[in-house]
C-alpha cells in the first residue's frame, strides 16, 4: 500500500513545477512512510511513497522498465502477479530481473498494450509513463478500493492518491464549494463519485482507464462494469462455487512479505474470512473495538467468535471524550466530507492493529455482493402494496403526508406506496431534498437526488427491486463511503487493508444468484451463510448484522453535546450553512424524542471539513 502524486506537464517542467509537486507529495508520508522516490522528465514528474508489503528490496518506485522507456507509480496489490508473470514468460519468452509487481504490469503493458488492465486481480491505481508514444496510462480497480484523484487544466494533468495533496499546489487548489455536491453531500452523507467537494478535482471512476498525450485532452474508457447475470443451477453446485471463489481469494490475499492480521466484529462476513485466513496462518490474530455503552460493542461476540476458530483476539474500548478527540484528524484524512460514525472506531482499531501487522484483512464487499443489508428484505415487507388498486395508493400516499413526522405507520405507508427508484438512494438517506432548504444558504430545487440515482437506474432496469438496490449501493455506497472510510483509516495508520469478498472472481459468482439466494423471509445473505456454515460457529450463521454500531444518539444528548454546540458556534462556514437552524436542530434532538442524529453528524462533519479543508489551507 503506497501513495503517489504527479504531473503531466504540456510545457517543460519548471522549478515551480518540481517544488509544487514535493509538497504534494509531502503531504502524504502516512501512505509510505518506508521510502519516497522521484522521477522527473522533460514533461513529467512522477513521487512516490512506498509502505513495503511484497518484493521488499526489489520493489522500489517509480519503477523502471525497458531502458527506461516506461516508468509506472503503482499504490495497491495485483493479487494474481505470480500467475500473470508466468504466464508472459510462457507466451512472450521474456526474463524478469526482480520479483516485484511492477514489472509485471510493465512487462503486460510493453506487450499488450493498455487492455492488459482487465486481466488484473487486485486493488489499484497506477500512472504508467509511456516516454515512446509521450502519454500517460492511469487505471483504477473495478471496485474502487483504491483512490484516484486528478486535476486538468491548460497546463496539463495533476493526479495523486489523496484531495489532500492537491490543496498544497495553489495553481489548481480553489476554495469554491461546487453547491450540488454540497446537495448530494447532505442526502447521501458523501459525495457522490466521481465528483468531490471541488469543482476542478475528480476520482477516477473504478473500472476505467485514463489516457492523456502531451497537449491533448485526457479520454477515458470503461474495462469493466458491474453486472448481474442470475442462472438457474442447483445450489450444491453453487455452495460450491462460492466456496471456492473465496477460498481461492483469501489464500490471494494473504500473500505478504509482512504480518497479515484480521478485523473481527463477530458478524458471518468478518467470521468467514477469519477463519479461511485461520487455515492457512492459525496464528493469525484478530482485532475488535466497541464502546461501553450498553448495545454498542461487538466485543463479547467477537472473543467468543475467536475462541470458537481458536485465534487470538485484541479487542479495545473507546469513550466520547477519545472519538470526540479524533474527529478533527479523522475528517482530515478522509478528504471529502464523510458522515459516517463508525469512521472513528475505525481509526482506532487501524491504530491497534498497526502495533502488531502491516496488513489486514476485511469483511467489506459482503453485503452488496451477496445481499446483505436488512433494508434488502424491504421489497419482501412492502410486497402487499403491488398487490393494490392504483387509486387506493394514492389515498395512502397522501395520508402518509399529513401523518406527523415520528407517527408509527407513516414511513411504512410512504415506502410501500413509493416505487423504488424514488424510494431507495442508496445505504445511506439523511436528508430529503425539501428537508435541505433551512440548512443551507445557497439551497437549489433543481440540485434533486435523483441527477445521481436515475443514471443508474436506467443501467439496472430489467433488474428486480432487490438487485436494483444492490447496484445503487455499489455504484454509490460501497465505493462513496465503506471503501474510503476503509482506505483513508487504514492508510492514516500506515497499515494495508484488503478486501477478499470485492474481488472479481467472487463477484463473478455472487452476480449468478437468484433472488432467493440471497434473501429471503428468514435472513439475508442466505446462500453465503449455507455455504460456510460447516466452518463457522452455529450461532455465527444466524447472526444479525450490526457494523460498527456508534451511540452518538444518546451521546448527541449528553456527552457531546456541548462539543457540537461549539463546533457549530465557531464555525465559519457561515457562506454555506445556517448554523442558527443547526444549533435549532441539535436542541430538538437533545430535548425531544426524535433522532436527529444522522442529520445532525452530516452537518456537523461539513462544518470541520470545512475548517480542514478551507479555512486552515
Amino acid at each position: 500500500m503506497c501513495g503517489f502524486i504527479g504531473f503531466l506537464s504540456n510545457t517543460n517542467i519548471n522549478s515551480e513545477n518540481k517544488n509544487n509537486l514535493t509538497n504534494m507529495s509531502s503531504i502524504i508520508n502516512h501512505r509510505g512512510p518506508d521510502e519516497c522516490g522521484e522521477y522527473i522528465d522533460d514533461n513529467i514528474i512522477l513521487c512516490f511513497r512506498r509502505l513495503s508489503i511484497i518484493a521488499l528490496d526489489s520493489g522500489k518506485q517509480p519503477f523502471s522498465y525497458d531502458n527506461n522507456n516506461y516508468k509506472l507509480i503503482f499504490n495497491g496489490e495485483i493479487y494474481n502477479y505470480i500467475e500473470l508473470r508466468e504466464q508472459i514468460i510462457k507466451d512472450k519468452n521474456i526474463t524478469f530481473s526482480t520479483d516485484a509487481e511492477g514489472e509485471v504490469i510493465l512487462a503486460y503493458y510493453k506487450h499488450y498494450g493498455k487492455s492488459f488492465v482487465s486481466k488484473l486481480r487486485g486493488m489499484f491505481s497506477f500512472v504508467i509513463w509511456d516516454k515512446i508514444n509521450n502519454k500517460i496510462i492511469g487505471a483504477r480497480d473495478p471496485f474502487g478500493i483504491k483512490p484516484f484523484y486528478y486535476s486538468e487544466s491548460s497546463r496539463g494533468l495533476y493526479f495523486g492518491s489523496e484531495l489532500k495533496s492537491f490543496t498544497k499546489n495553489k495553481e489548481i487548489y480553489k476554495k469554491e464549494i461546487n453547491s450540488k455536491s454540497l446537495h448530494d453531500y447532505l442526502t447521501f452523507q458523501f459525495v457522490p463519485e466521481h465528483n468531490t467537494m471541488f469543482e476542478n478535482i475528480k476520482l477516477l471512476k473504478p473500472g476505467h482507464i485514463l489516457e492523456k498525450k502531451i497537449n491533448q485532452k485526457t479520454k477515458f474508457e470503461a474495462y469493466w462494469t458491474c453486472k448481474f447475470d442470475p442462472i438457474l443451477k442447483p445450489q450444491a453446485e453453487k455452495i460450491k462455487d462460492i466456496k471456492k471463489a473465496l477460498e481461492e481469494s483469501v489464500k490471494l490475499h494473504m500473500r505478504s512479505d509482512v504480518p497479515v492480521g484480521c478485523f473481527l466484529s463477530g458478524g458471518i462476513d468478518s467470521t468467514i474470512i477469519t477463519a479461511l485466513s485461520a487455515k492457512i496462518n492459525p496464528n493469525i490474530k484478530t482485532f475488535t473495538i466497541g464502546f461501553k455503552d450498553e448495545g454498542y460493542s461487538e466485543i463479547e461476540l467477537a472473543k467468543k467468535t475467536a475462541e470458537n476458530l481458536g485465534v487470538e483476539n485484541i479487542n479495545i474500548t473507546i469513550s466520547p471524550e477519545e472519538y470526540m478527540e479524533a474527529v478533527p484528524k479523522v475528517i482530515w484524512h478522509l478528504d471529502g466530507p464523510v458522515a459516517d460514525p463508525s469512521v472513528i472506531p475505525i481509526y482506532y482499531i487501524c491504530k491497534e492493529a498497526r502495533k502488531h501487522v502491516t496488513v489486514m484483512l476485511s469483511g467489506e464487499g459482503s453485503d452488496e455482493l451477496f445481499g446483505g443489508y436488512n433494508i434488502y428484505r424491504e421489497p419482501n415487507s412492502l410486497k402487499l402494496f403491488k398487490h393494490l388498486p392504483t387509486p387506493l395508493c394514492k389515498i395512502l400516499k397522501y395520508i402518509s403526508t399529513i401523518f406527523p413526522e415520528g407517527m408509527k405507520g407513516k414511513s411504512f405507508l410512504e415506502r410501500g406506496t413509493t416505487p423504488i427508484e424514488k424510494r431507495y438512494l442508496g445505504n445511506a438517506k439523511i436528508f430529503k431534498d425539501h428537508e435541505k432548504k433551512p440548512y443551507l444558504k445557497s439551497y437549489n430545487k433543481n440540485y434533486t437526488y435523483d441527477l445521481v440515482t436515475k443514471p443508474l437506474y436506467d443501467k439496472c432496469k430489467n433488474y428486480n427491486d432487490v438487485t436494483k438496490m444492490q447496484y445503487i449501493d455499489i455504484n454509490t455506497w460501497l465505493k462513496g463511503d465503506i471503501l474510503v472510510k476503509s482506505d483513508r483509516m487504514s492508510m492514516a495508520n500506515s497499515l494495508e487493508l484488503r478486501v477478499p469478498f470485492l474481488d472479481k472472481e467472487v463477484f463473478k459468482v455472487a452476480s449468478t444468484l437468484t433472488l432467493d439466494e440471497k434473501i429471503n423471509e428468514k435472513t439475508t445473505k442466505y446462500l453465503l451463510r449455507e455455504s460456510f456454515k460447516d466452518i463457522l460457529p452455529e450461532d455465527t450463521v444466524s447472526r444479525k448484522k450490526l457494523g460498527y454500531p456508534v451511540p452518538i444518539r444518546k451521546w448527541l444528548k449528553k456527552e457531546m453535546y456541548d462539543w457540537a454546540l461549539n463546533i457549530i458556534k465557531n464555525s465559519k462556514a457561515d457562506e454555506y450553512i445556517n448554523k442558527e437552524k443547526v444549533i435549532e436542530l441539535l436542541n430538538k434532538h437533545k430535548n425531544g424524542k426524535i433522532d436527529y442524529s444522522r442529520k445532525l453528524w452530516v452537518l456537523i462533519t461539513f462544518i470541520i471539513w470545512y475548517e480542514k479543508f478551507i479555512e486552515e489551507v
